[in-house]
């Protein structure tokens, strides 16, 4: 059964996060503002998991060992896992040897073009268009097109970790998994795209990033049909529907889909804040925050509306022309076009007020309105009318002050359509009709209800 589930707010952001390098990643990728959780796709790839970078990689694959081919299968269990030598090394040796400047005449793939110098090597590629995989794992069934892959995946069920890292301790199930891990104390990052200059400490992280640029999304979502560019993130994806949040806070106790979620919400208890702006030097607990922050230096708007053709920091603006509100509040069912505003709106119901004014020890339920008071005890007044030259503390005050002007009267009685130009204006005088009608209810008591016509005066 499709699950009646809304397309969650986000980014994500994304999110399984693997060893150290998972947060030094995800805080390089694409960060949208913290406000609006748009789809955060964040990238990172787990050694531990072979799908996706069998996936993703087979040409990693290529010059890798005939070993396999040259020897007997089927030998024992023995001879495959404990006398043969490390897939990685054959891997490696092999590659070494390839000489492609040979006189040897090389085999070309009649479906992709590649060429290769070994037949065997060419039969083992083919695979990758055929589909074919003869080799499975005898204790879970998973099959592979390579036998250096069931090798490796093997050690899962085996615990194997034979490359420890020297620095940090840390081991690892294959070499390909040792080799990205170094490049976390190293900061290498020899992956680079050719159309952004972004890089990246692995190919397969390069590989997802491309996609940003091609607009590809290979792996979709079976309950709603929402598109992702890896594995990792349909998987978190999937949490939305099933509701499942391994991860759980071990100070609060709250629950979170990623990993990464709750690392940033460690930092509420942490008070942590690693991100720093290098123009004025103002901290963030969180990479896209600093981003979004370092726009007010910049002045970057880099979303354009396609309706109104005005340029914005967020993409949320275009749910002001489609009038969309998803999120709503449990208590009064209010809803609010931004996560942001509901959470600000919640502390009207729980009466927290985080804000408070150094001059006067006034709080406030937000920032916004604790700077807009700020400005009473500094006299600045930076929003003018530039017709008359008056000038305003907000924003909206001045767009109030404009209908002078104009002459706007967007608010009218419902009662007897009379206009105003201020919607305290328009309660006021609703006023006359509550009490008129109350009055008339005390004289005439049930006799109102036979005389409509009389009250039409009101």
């Amino acid at each position: 059964n499709v699950l009646d589930i809304g397309k969650e707010e986000e980014v994500v952001t994304d999110q399984q996060v693997c060893n150290q390098e998972r947060n030094s990643n995800l805080d390089q990728e694409d960060p949208e503002p913290l406000q609006i959780k748009e789809e955060q796709e964040e990238i990172c790839i787990s050694h531990e998991e072979e799908p996706l970078v069998l996936k993703e990689e087979t040409e990693t694959f290529m010059a890798a060992s005939t070993y396999e081919e040259c020897k007997s299968e089927a030998s024992s269990d023995q001879f495959l896992f404990h006398n043969s030598p490390d897939p990685e090394i054959l891997e490696q040796e092999e590659s070494e040897h390839v000489d492609l400047t040979s006189s040897k005449k090389l085999l070309k793939c009649d479906t992709c073009g590649k060429f290769f110098q070994y037949q065997s090597k060419l039969n083992r590629h083919l695979r990758a268009h055929t589909g074919e995989k003869p080799y499975f794992c005898a204790t879970c069934g998973k099959r592979f097109s390579q036998m250096i892959h069931l090798r490796k995946h093997i050690r899962i069920h085996t615990g194997e970790k034979p490359h420890p890292c020297s620095i940090c301790g840390n081991k690892f199930n294959d070499m390909s998994a040792f080799k990205s891990h170094m490049r976390i104390h190293t900061g290498e990052r020899p992956y680079s795209c050719s159309t952004c200059g972004k890089s990246f400490s692995q190919m397969i992280h390069l590989k997802i990033h491309m996609r940003v640029h091609t607009g590809e999304k290979p792996y979709s979502c079976d309950m709603c049909d929402k598109r992702f560019t890896n594995l990792i993130n349909l998987k978190t994806h999937i949490r939305i529907h099933t509701g499942e949040k391994p991860h759980s806070c071990n100070i609060c106790g709250k629950t979170f889909r990623q990993n990464s979620t709750l690392q940033t919400h460690l930092r509420i208890h942490t008070g942590a804040k690693p991100y720093s702006c290098s123009t004025c030097g103002k901290r963030f607990s969180h990479i896209k925050n600093l981003t979004t922050h370092s726009r007010i230096h910049t002045g970057e708007k880099p979303y354009t509306c396609s309706t109104c053709g005005k340029n914005f920091t967020f993409k949320s603006h275009m749910r002001i022309h489609t009038g969309e509100r998803p999120y709503s509040c449990s208590t009064c069912g209010k809803s609010f076009s931004q996560m942001i505003h509901l959470k600000i709106h919640m502390r009207v119901h729980t009466g927290e007020k985080p804000y408070s004014c150094d001059m006067c020890d006034k709080r406030f339920t937000n920032l916004i309105n604790l700077k807009t008071h700020i400005r009473i005890h500094t006299g600045e007044k930076p929003h003018s009318c530039n017709i008359c030259g008056k000038t305003f503390r907000q924003n909206s005050t001045l767009q109030t002050h404009l209908r002078i002007h104009t002459g706007a009267k967007p608010y009218s009685c419902s009662t007897c359509g009379k206009r105003f130009s201020h919607i305290k204006n328009l309660t006021t005088h609703s006023r006359i009709h509550t009490e008129c009608i109350l009055e008339k209810l005390h004289m005439f008591g049930t006799m109102f209800l036979h005389h409509n016509s009389y009250f039409k005066s009101c």
